[in-house]
Formats: structure tokens, C-alpha cells, sequence
């Protein structure tokens, strides 16, 4: 079990506030850290794979016309993933991953490494860049990562 994940839990926990996320590049591997963590139920709602595009429109409410603008691979559709997701699961918070973790894609002009993370709290909505290093395994890891010490960070600047 992650140290970062426990932390996170917790301080869900300690602010009564529920989390859920929206993943795509890593694949259900941030609900799968969460959910490692034994008493999580008491916090995590749950998650959504939406690997393919139509599922980021179809189950998040993404806009076919940003994703068509800015592609998959945006602090903008980032942003859209996380709203989407607190909204649908009904959650204080949630966190959504999308990018490129390897190899290039014909899609995206977006360099091998690109992930967005977009945050969800109750103070608002908001997404990050991150380049990451190393192969696919090693982006989508740092991705997930990077995610919970996203919102790990939010929440403890914040006066929820």
C-alpha cells in the first residue's frame, strides 16, 4: 500500500469529504492505490475507466467539440473529466487523469509523457501538467502519483 494513498484517505476522512476519479492513461490504476487502503469505502465512491474518447464524452460529459479543439490530452478536457465525474458520482471531489503514456499517437500532437491531471474540490476545478519520464509503465505510475499529491496538496491549503 502507497503511504501517499493512506494520507489521502485520511485527510478525506478528517474533512468528511468523498472522493471519486475519472482515469484514462492510467487505466483504473489510481482507484486500484485508493482502494488499497483499508477502511477507503468510507470515502471513495468509485471510478471510471473512459480510455476511449466517446466514453469521456458519453459517461463524463466532455464536450465532443472541446475534445475535437483541444484533444484528450488537455488541461481543458482534464478539467471536464473531474467535473464530470464529482457530478455524476456525486462526490466533494474527484480527480482525472488523461495523457499520453506511450507510444505516440497519430491523435495527439502531445509528446509521449503529457498528462493532465484535473482536480475537483469543493473550492473549485482546476488541471496540471506534468511531463513525464521513462516508459509507459513508468509515466502511468508517476501519473497516479502525481494525482493524489495533487489533490493531497488542495486539501491541505484549503479551509474544507
Amino acid at each position: 500500500m502507497d503511504d501517499r494513498a493512506a494520507r489521502l484517505v485520511a485527510c478525506l476522512k478528517e474533512k468528511g469529504l468523498s472522493l471519486s476519479v475519472a482515469e484514462s492513461c492510467t487505466g483504473g490504476a489510481l482507484a486500484a492505490a485508493v482502494v488499497a487502503v483499508p477502511g477507503a469505502s468510507a470515502v471513495f465512491a468509485g471510478g471510471v475507466v473512459c480510455y476511449q474518447t466517446r466514453l469521456k464524452e458519453s459517461l463524463l460529459g466532455v464536450s465532443a467539440a472541446l475534445i475535437a479543439e483541444k484533444t484528450v490530452v488537455s488541461s481543458e478536457v482534464a478539467r471536464e473529466m473531474a467535473a464530470g465525474c464529482a457530478k455524476h458520482l456525486q462526490t466533494d471531489c474527484a480527480l482525472s487523469v488523461t495523457g499520453l503514456a506511450g507510444p505516440p499517437s497519430p491523435d495527439d500532437p502531445a509528446p509521449v509523457g503529457t498528462v493532465y491531471i484535473g482536480l475537483r474540490t469543493p473550492a473549485g476545478t482546476q488541471a496540471k501538467r506534468f511531463l513525464f519520464a521513462g516508459d509507459r509503465a513508468a509515466v502511468r505510475a508517476a501519473a497516479v502519483t502525481a494525482a493524489m499529491d495533487c489533490l493531497l496538496a488542495a486539501l491541505q491549503q484549503s479551509q474544507v
